[in-house]
């Protein structure tokens, strides 16, 4: 599928597009890979990474600094590209929340560069990366991603036969990504704190590696036809398992939900669930727009889902627990099994 292809992938120097390039240099010949992004520094470092981890294969990628508020940058970027994985955005919801205007400037009129500069220069697909924050958002950054969402599951009206198609994939936060709860809990252990913070006592998250994320991205890079959302069926777990996971002998402290967070994360809401399709191993959500032609582009093998159901975190069937969330967590190394003895003998 993308042997001998151009991909660029904007924002490629964060976890996701530094993993994805690997696996993409391992598992395939691609003719060249583009990253797109506007941190020389983080350029600078992945490219002495590959140099030393990936000799061979260093030759095939470009390192492009650009900003997707940049339309004119993306063009040139732009040329002769095959498939573009669109993974930049101000992701950090208090700086979304004091910036609101850089917000919209890079997620939202970003996201309409990206459209525009993929038509007029013939990409053949972009996938978007989205989040749970974008469904029933509450926090400014979850409001500029559902409009990203938006523009991007609609510029398929622009471009049928034969032009470029669009899709998302939506997911949670990564387990063990930089801003994620795991990195946050594991320093407070290293400093010697066994009280570990917990926003609410029913909270709960869903479980996603980064391995899992690029498998539903080369999923809807395979299969989409345009307009179709992608969403994993993933386990959930409860942060306090997590803490418990992580230090048996910690005291949890309840110290009150955060502005802009939720209790639980949805990936599916009750009026999405009209359009929305069940597979072995993910969910579809489909447009409801005059331009899709269901009995034409509805990918065989799925099942329509129960009217009204809703695909959240905290009403999930597949649980993780604490046991379970101690392999997981060592099987990925973000915390692994020596770790946790050491510092549940503390």
């Amino acid at each position: 599928m993308l042997d001998n292809k151009v991909i660029l992938i904007t924002g490629g120097t964060g976890s996701f597009g530094k993993s994805f390039i690997k696996l993409i240099l391992t598992n395939y010949n691609p003719k060249k890979i583009i990253i797109f992004s506007r941190d020389e520094f983080k350029q600078d470092l992945f490219k002495k990474e590959l140099a030393i981890t990936m000799p061979d294969k260093i030759n095939k990628v470009r390192f492009f600094i650009g900003d997707v508020r940049d339309k004119e940058r993306l063009y040139r970027a732009f040329d002769g590209v095959d498939y573009v994985i669109h993974a930049a955005a101000m992701k950090q919801v208090p700086a979304c929340e004091y910036n609101p205007f850089e917000a919209i400037k890079t997620n939202i009129n970003g996201a309409q560069n990206i459209i525009e500069a993929a038509i007029d220069k013939n990409v053949k697909k972009v996938v978007a990366l989205s989040t749970d924050k974008s469904v029933n958002p509450i926090n400014l950054y979850g409001g500029t991603k559902l409009v990203s969402d938006k523009l991007f599951i609609s510029a398929n009206a622009y471009t049928r036969e034969n032009g470029s198609i669009f899709s998302v994939v939506r997911y949670g936060n990564v387990s063990g990504s930089r801003g994620s709860v795991i990195p946050f809990f594991k320093s407070l252990i290293e400093q010697g704190i066994n009280e570990l913070p917990i926003t609410d006592f029913e909270m709960t998250r869903f479980w996603i590696s980064l391995e899992e994320g690029i498998d539903l991205v080369l999923k809807a890079l395979k299969d989409s036809i345009g307009g179709e959302t992608y969403i994993s069926k993933i386990p959930s777990f409860k942060v306090t398992d997590l803490a418990k996971a992580m230090l048996p002998q910690a005291t949890l402290k309840n110290i009150g939900i955060r502005e802009g967070e939720k209790l639980h994360e949805v990936m599916i809401t009750k009026d999405d669930s009209k359009y929305t399709y069940e597979y072995d191993k993910h969910y579809i959500i489909y447009p409801h727009f005059e331009w899709w032609d269901e009995n034409k582009n509805l990918k065989s093998g799925g099942k329509l889902i129960e009217n009204g159901f809703e695909y959240n975190s905290g009403n999930n069937t597949q649980w993780l627990d604490i046991e379970q969330l101690r392999i997981e967590m060592d099987k990925l190394g973000i915390y692994t099994k020596d770790e946790f003895e050491k510092y549940s003998k503390v």
